[in-house]
């Protein structure tokens, strides 16, 4: 209640950015980038979301927890800064996300020409 939960937050940084560039790789590499990019987003904003709501339920039993000894306990830090966190992972994952893309696309552009010519 008066701390991050830093297991969440690393496997929030980690899992989400691997699925979505293995989710996005293969139709990048098939001339798909907007595909691939929808994927990949798609998998980084679904996880922080579903990180924030898993957040918002815990947040909730301890408060109702609370209420049920007697008592008023606020949680800190605050619901919105906890849910900042997982917002602002999936944003720069996001970012990753979209500057990989663009690399991936340069790549498969330019392998249509010959070495001399790139």
């Amino acid at each position: 209640m008066d701390h991050l939960n830093w297991y969440w937050i690393w496997w929030s940084m980690t899992v989400p950015l691997v699925a979505g560039l293995s989710a996005a790789w293969p139709l990048w590499l098939k001339e798909q980038p907007i595909f691939g990019n929808l994927v990949g987003t798609g998998i980084t904003f679904g996880w922080g979301i579903a990180m924030i709501l898993r957040e918002h339920i815990e947040l909730d039993r301890i408060v109702q927890r609370c209420f049920a000894d007697g008592y008023v306990c606020f949680p800190t830090p605050s619901a919105f800064t906890r849910f900042a966190v997982y917002a602002f992972i999936a944003l720069i994952e996001t970012a990753i996300v979209f500057s990989v893309s663009l690399s991936v696309e340069n790549r498969v552009r330019r392998r249509g020409y010959a070495p001399e010519w790139r």
